[in-house]
């Protein structure tokens, strides 16, 4: 089972599940534990070979994950922690997690919020990934990790979110990177589905305005799906809850307790 934390409300009874991105952890979140701890219970988790949740005996002789297998682990930790249902919190790849478990799951997700949401991949971020393939086992990991890092978060007032994923990429090894990488070969059919499946979980985007390589289609996406909600934060790139995670706070808890 993967590595996990919770923080549990004395009163509330509702539930928010952060799924972090590759090559990153759960300590991705940690300007949102303090605020979000006060108005729901957290659950924080490691996606398999990140952070805390290492490799098993299985995953040694497995060079090919699969987004589904990847979600059944989330589910896996839900269902040990018998949470029924939940909101469900992700960043870059860990939105196309969340998504895919909304699919799979429809009745375990009351609303989904998408951070830096990866919906599609553009010219750009197809070469990357061609680019990845063809070096992904002739270079260092952590030289290519940097090296995307740097594309995808360019600027100067992205340079904390760089550094931070960069520093919880060094706790990966080279073939934990590349059985990630792999995933790369099923993502254009997954999100190609998704985009053209309107899901009826209400989904909020929360999406940097200079995050260049994945906003465009999100703005397509929030505009045809009737569930779907977009906020775009100005001066912020991919990373969105480390960036400006104030801003992020107060519109996601404001979204998720649309009552209060």
């Amino acid at each position: 089972m993967l590595n996990y934390s919770t923080y549990r409300h004395k009163s509330y009874t509702t539930w928010v599940v952060f799924v972090h991105g590759a090559g990153g952890s759960s300590s991705i979140w940690f300007k949102q534990i303090r605020e979000f701890k006060k108005h729901f219970n957290v659950l924080l988790l490691d996606l398999r070979g990140h952070g805390n949740s290492k490799s098993n005996l299985t995953d040694v002789f497995n060079d090919h994950y699969t987004f589904d297998a990847i979600t059944n682990d989330i589910v896996e930790v839900i269902d040990f922690e018998k949470i029924v249902k939940s909101h469900f919190i992700g960043i870059s790849l860990g939105t196309i997690l969340i998504r895919n478990l909304a699919e799979k799951f429809p009745d375990r997700v009351d609303r989904m919020v998408m951070g830096g949401a990866i919906m599609k991949l553009n010219f750009r971020s197809q070469l990357l990934m061609q680019l990845g393939v063809f070096f992904k086992s002739v270079v260092p990991y952590l030289w290519l990790y940097k090296f995307f890092a740097f594309v995808i978060m360019p600027n100067s007032n992205h340079k904390e979110s760089r550094l931070l994923f960069v520093k919880e990429a060094k706790k990966l090894y080279q073939q934990e990177f590349i059985r990630w990488f792999k995933l790369t070969s099923e993502i254009n059919p997954l999100l190609r589905f998704f985009r053209s499946a309107d899901i009826h979980v209400p989904t909020l985007y929360i999406m940097g305005e200079e995050d260049y390589l994945f906003l465009p289609s999100i703005r397509k996406i929030a505009k045809v799906h009737q569930n779907s909600e977009l906020l775009v934060i100005a001066d912020c790139g991919h990373v969105v809850n480390v960036e400006r995670p104030a801003l992020f706070n107060k519109m996601v808890i404001e979204y998720l307790n649309p009552l209060k």
